[in-house]
């Protein structure tokens, strides 16, 4: 279950537990009575026999119990929790776009694009989250001087739901190539199917404001800000106009981690950022990235430069600079789903990461199965991170 903006307490209401509960509760009154009856007559059978002399009168003291064990108390399991959130890169379900003509000429649409191990993993996870790279909406016109525009059709959303998407990041220099109609029509239709988005809003405190998701008992915390456009054509969104969370000036992307943090019991900062087809860092990720892990988020996931880019542990936090293309065109390019799996109980909490592995080419995206190509990206991947190694089953490793 989820909700904006402040942590949302789930409760589940089973059908017909009114009338379950008046069974269970006369059903023990019963019992009750059952137990009272038979042990009046086994009292009786006793007190019977010993007249008679048929049994000895015994000892009724409790058994004892091994010193090492007294005062024992059995574990407490209910504290225990573990779950899995999944984050993909860009998609693009653009009318006029590769990757959707595609889809539109295969027999089983979706599931012909992206192979079915990867759609597994997707809806396997507790939480599956992506980068929204286009606007739903028939409406608008595109930004003038602007080199790619993309806009889906409103019915395209049910690609999210094959997925088994659960929630999006709409921060990012696309939600906003159609204008403010526009705009407001992605939320409008992402509200109808029930997806919820974070990093983009009607107002500047929707934007800002945390997406929260409950999970084996924890809450998740979710925030999306965009730093990816040197010419600066998604606004961002103020008091009463609709946009996108700005962290080109990182204070208030920082504030709003922070809230996150407070009112949760994980964050995720997902961020889009960095220099498009392009495997080198840019200063700026390196710095800002571990700002968002001082104020409060437990691990970074970025977007935008449409190529993967390395990853690294600062204060033994993770950093997943840019997730890459998911499923966004024809160009044949190394992309992964990255699994953040958290487990723990009361005593504490441990996070693992996890790369799954696949290429995109020729508008599909395929999983790498075989050990020789799982270990050439993962041996890349290395090759272009900070401080990381990834064994053969794709769980990532800090360096000391």
């Amino acid at each position: 279950m989820w909700k904006y903006g402040a942590p949302l307490v789930c409760c589940i209401l089973l059908t017909g537990c009114s009338g379950a509960g008046n069974q269970v509760s006369a059903g023990t009154e019963s019992l009750a009575a059952g137990m009272q009856a038979d042990s009046r007559t086994e009292a009786e059978e006793q007190e019977s026999r010993a007249d008679e002399g048929g049994i000895e009168e015994e000892s009724q003291a409790e058994p004892e119990v091994p010193e090492e064990l007294s005062g024992a108390e059995e574990p407490d399991l209910s504290s225990e929790f573990e779950f899995t959130i999944c984050f993909a890169g860009d998609i693009n379900l653009d009318e006029r776009w590769a990757t959707t003509l595609f889809m539109d000429g295969q027999e089983n649409g979706i599931y012909d694009c992206i192979s079915p191990e990867l759609i597994e993993y997707m809806n396997n996870a507790d939480i599956m989250c992506l980068n929204n790279e286009f606007t739903y909406s028939t409406g608008g016109a595109p930004l003038e001087g602007k080199a790619y525009t993309f806009r889906a059709d409103p019915e395209r959303v049910e690609v999210l739901h094959q997925l088994g998407v659960d929630a999006v990041t709409l921060a990012n220099n696309h939600i906003y190539d159609y204008g403010k109609e526009a705009l407001l029509d992605t939320f409008a239709v992402l509200e109808e199917a029930e997806i919820p988005y974070f990093g983009a809003g009607r107002t500047l405190e929707e934007a800002m404001a945390p997406l929260y998701i409950e999970v084996d008992g924890k809450t998740v915390a979710l925030v999306g800000a965009s730093r990816a456009e040197k010419n600066k054509m998604t606004p961002q969104a103020t008091e009463t106009e609709p946009g996108i969370l700005r962290c080109y000036d990182t204070e208030l992307y920082r504030q709003a981690i922070a809230e996150a943090k407070a009112n949760a019991d994980f964050c995720i900062a997902f961020v889009h950022w960095g220099t498009e087809y392009s495997y080198v860092l840019e200063q700026v990720q390196l710095d800002t990235g571990k700002e968002y892990l001082d104020a409060g988020a437990d691990a970074v996931i970025g977007a935008h430069s449409h190529c993967l880019q390395g990853l690294e542990y600062y204060d033994g936090k993770p950093i997943v600079y840019s997730l890459g293309n998911y499923w966004f065109n024809s160009k044949t390019l190394d992309t992964m789903l990255v699994q953040l799996h958290f487990s723990g109980n009361d005593e504490g909490s441990s996070l693992q990461v996890e790369i799954v592995p696949a290429v995109q080419s020729g508008c599909r995206t395929t999983y790498a199965a075989g050990e020789e190509e799982r270990r050439r990206i993962f041996d890349f991947l290395e090759s272009i991170s900070v401080n990381v190694d990834i064994t053969d089953e794709g769980i990532v490793r800090e360096i000391p």
